[in-house]
């Protein structure tokens, strides 16, 4: 059963572009690149938020564990995501020192376009809604300094349902047919007024998957391992409304998947990026961020280029 799997089964997982997103063989869609600049606080304070984002991602090299092409005609992936979130931040405090938040998020895969140069047959792929996600948070009053606000922060408890687009024939879809955990810790840092840094830092532990892809032949069940996922961006205010700065993203799978309670050995993913950014505030309610992500050193994913808007609304 295990040489059958290691052999067959190395394509099946799900494929989406998220920050909340990245296109996994195993590991589910995450929040890669997604947020970048002045994470760590909501902008406007408490109130409900409406968050659009739009990610075209496009790569010609799927890689295997050592980074090196797979051996296919060709391996031209491109998709389209459109992500609506909504969140809330309420007036319910917490020891006078923060307030609790909702987020709820869900993406759709409009464009779904794979080539292996053999008309489909060894990668098949679909489009239509990805997994739902939604998380409780925690949003920590910023810490002022003299001439504005030093560092602000934010725990969320983040779940992703199992409710999207999955057909176990199909080697990349929407949904990863499990939950999973992914809670982070997002913060801000001010250097100066003009000047911060940011990171969000997640945690992705996976549950089983019952019905796992035709690729692992005969198999009941197939876990995804663990891993660590961040962003990462700096900003420089070149005027009160825009921004310019870096942006970037890192993951690292830290365990094995396991098929069948077997842990696979040579699945482990991996992969960063960074490229330029630019925010412009239209007001204390509105902003448009535009990001792009030139990834490196992949393993057991695709490397590609990732290109990234988002408009951020407080009611």
């Amino acid at each position: 059963m295990k040489s059958t799997l290691i052999k067959h089964g190395f394509l099946a997982g799900t494929l989406l572009g998220l920050p909340l997103v990245s296109h996994a063989y195993d590991l589910p869609t995450v929040n890669l690149g997604m947020t970048s600049f002045l994470d760590g606080g909501l902008p406007a304070g408490p109130g409900w938020y409406a968050q659009t984002y739009f990610q075209n991602y496009d790569s010609n090299k799927l890689v295997d564990s050592n980074g090196q092409k797979l051996g296919l005609p060709k391996t031209d992936l491109n998709y389209q995501v459109l992500v609506e979130q909504i969140s809330y931040l309420s007036n319910v405090r917490v020891k006078d020192k923060a307030s609790l938040g909702m987020n709820f998020l869900i993406p759709f895969v409009s464009k779904m376009d794979m080539d292996d140069g053999l008309n489909n047959v060894a990668i098949k792929a679909q489009s239509g809604f990805g997994d739902i996600m939604i998380g409780p948070f925690i949003q920590f009053d910023p810490i002022m300094g003299a001439q504005g606000p030093k560092f602000v922060h934010r725990f969320e408890f983040q779940v992703n349902l199992p409710t999207g687009e999955y057909d176990r024939q199909k080697d990349i879809n929407p949904s990863n047919n499990a939950v999973s955990f992914d809670p982070y810790w997002a913060a801000t840092y001010w250097f100066n007024p003009k000047w911060t840094a940011s990171t969000r830092i997640h945690y992705l532990y996976n549950f089983k998957n019952d019905d796992p892809s035709y690729a692992f032949a005969g198999a009941n069940d197939m876990q995804a391992g663990q891993a660590i996922h961040a962003n990462f961006a700096t900003d420089y205010a070149i005027t009160e409304q825009f921004r310019l700065g870096l942006n970037g993203y890192w993951l690292k799978q830290i365990t094995d998947t396991e098929v069948d309670g077997e842990k696979v050995k040579g699945r482990r993913e991996q992969v960063w990026a960074i490229g330029p950014g630019a925010m412009y505030s239209f007001s204390k309610n509105d902003h448009l961020v535009a990001n792009a992500y030139f990834e490196q050193d992949a393993e057991n994913r695709p490397e590609g280029t990732r290109l990234q808007v988002r408009y951020v609304h407080h009611f």
